[in-house]
């Protein structure tokens, strides 16, 4: 009788876990088909075109580079025009025919046509691109009405879910692909906004601008990069809808972007630079410079802040907070706090427009005579007057100039040309300054250094150095 008992028992055990697993687990597909079916007349084959103009050499023979004759010669080509046409996708989001795709699929077009339902075709006029987000709006010539496509939440996109995409590879119109969500918040180093859903649906050349979308016809992505020139290999990228859609309302109600600025430059906050600011473990964003009459400025911000949320939000990794600014709504006013003097404080700051923001130009120093560091295995010499001028820095800059890195020193991933302006939050004058500053971290129990430097593009960073 007790036998009889355990084996009902753990019958049904195995009973309940399987089932549990069923009812939590979603059923595999057994076709595409009908979803594909219905959302096919949504999606569009867009191509373009562009006059191109290139000079035809009128001689049967080339000069070599840098030959005199090259540039006496040059003007007798004769100038010829082209038609360069490109391909892609995209999708309807209204019945009035407005059509999302990718900004380079359309860039520099002269002429946009987009194919519905494969034969019926239309011109197409631009009402707003974003090249910082590679989005773009399109408008159908026509007064006809179109079938819709809707937007999903990419938030609730898991890594497994299946996906399908559908567009135009190498004008193969019409194109149905499935696989699942490989991966998710892709950065590929394309452009500051970047969040890409990662895919194994296969991607290729002329998918760029096409949908992606769930198991309930939702685009929750706009496919847009690849890995590799010769197709696909498992690894395509898409813009999750989420992102895109605050983009698009925007073009289309304004013809262009309003994106939330700060006015600061920021960088990762490392173990070594959390440790000096005496913070519990690397998380923020490091202020490693404040824009003149900024928003950050005015607020009073400083270089050295590293903040730790912006508008309630908490900022775990430096790549998140341009993401979350650039989303928020231009002239709010957000709380910001950062970690100073090792204790958080709070900042009230009023956003400006990152579009009407200044861009700073710099040029390259030219190196001169140095003198080398040996604890740090670097050479430097003293800022000049002709640095400060070729490269618009403030008449009173003082600090180091970096001439030459060693393989082996513990800070070769900095770049000649940078310049070390503080050490151990002290500022640096001369040679003799650094030096001190590098003994006393080597006679401390953390022998980390702080540094603070200008690189090359006159952007100020701080570089946490771990001495032996």
């Amino acid at each position: 009788m007790k036998i009889r008992s355990k084996k009902l028992f753990i019958c049904l055990i195995f009973f309940y876990f399987f089932s549990n697993i069923e009812g939590n687990s979603k059923e595999v597909p057994s076709s595409f088909a009908d979803l594909a079916e219905k959302l096919m007349p949504s999606v569009v084959n867009i191509s373009t075109t562009q006059t191109v103009v290139t000079n035809v050499n009128p001689f049967p023979f080339e000069f070599p580079p840098g030959s005199p004759f090259e540039d006496m010669f040059k003007e007798f080509g004769t100038p010829q025009k082209r038609k360069a046409s490109a391909l892609g996708s995209g999708f309807i989001i209204d019945a009035k025919g407005i059509v999302i795709t990718n900004n380079h699929v359309i860039k520099g077009a002269e002429d946009i046509i987009v194919r519905v339902d494969g034969d019926k075709e239309y011109k197409a006029k631009i009402l707003g691109a974003d090249p910082l987000s590679d989005v773009a709006v399109l408008k159908i010539d026509s007064d006809e009405n179109f079938i819709p496509v809707k937007f999903g939440d990419s938030d609730k996109a898991r890594i497994g879910d299946w996906v399908i995409a559908i567009g135009n590879p190498f004008g193969l119109g019409g194109t149905v692909t499935s696989g699942i969500i490989s991966a998710r918040n892709r950065d590929l180093g394309m452009n500051r906004y970047e969040d890409f859903i990662q895919t194994d649906a296969s991607i290729n050349v002329g998918n760029s601008g096409g949908p992606l979308f769930n198991m309930n016809g939702e685009v929750i992505g706009i496919n847009t990069a690849i890995l590799g020139q010769a197709g696909s290999i498992g690894i395509g990228f898409a813009i999750p809808s989420n992102s895109a859609k605050k983009v698009i309302d925007q073009l289309i109600e304004f013809g262009e972007t309003k994106r939330g600025w700060l006015g600061v430059r920021i960088q990762i906050v490392t173990k070594e630079i959390a440790d000096v600011e005496k913070l519990d473990k690397p998380r923020g964003a490091l202020v490693a410079s404040v824009a003149e009459n900024s928003p950050s400025d005015k607020a009073g911000i400083k270089a050295g802040d590293i903040i730790l949320e912006f508008n309630g939000v908490l900022i775990n990794e430096m790549k998140e907070l341009p993401k979350i600014v650039a989303q928020t709504e231009v002239g709010k006013t957000v709380e910001v706090k950062v970690w100073r003097n090792e204790k958080e404080i709070s900042k009230k700051i009023k956003l400006g427009r990152l579009e009407t923001s200044e861009d700073f130009k710099v040029k390259k120093p030219k190196e001169t005579k140095d003198t080398e560091i040996n604890s740090l295995k670097i050479n430097v010499r003293p800022i000049e007057k002709k640095d400060i001028e070729e490269r618009g820095l403030t008449k009173n800059t003082k600090g180091l100039v970096i001439t030459k890195i060693s393989n082996d020193s513990p800070i070769n991933y900095l770049q000649v040309g940078n310049i070390i302006i503080e050490a151990q939050k002290k500022a640096i004058k001369t040679i003799g300054d650094l030096e001190l500053a590098v003994k006393a971290a080597l006679k401390s129990s953390e022998k980390t250094l702080l540094l603070v430097i200008y690189n090359n593009q006159n952007q100020r960073r701080y570089i946490g150095v771990k001495l032996n």
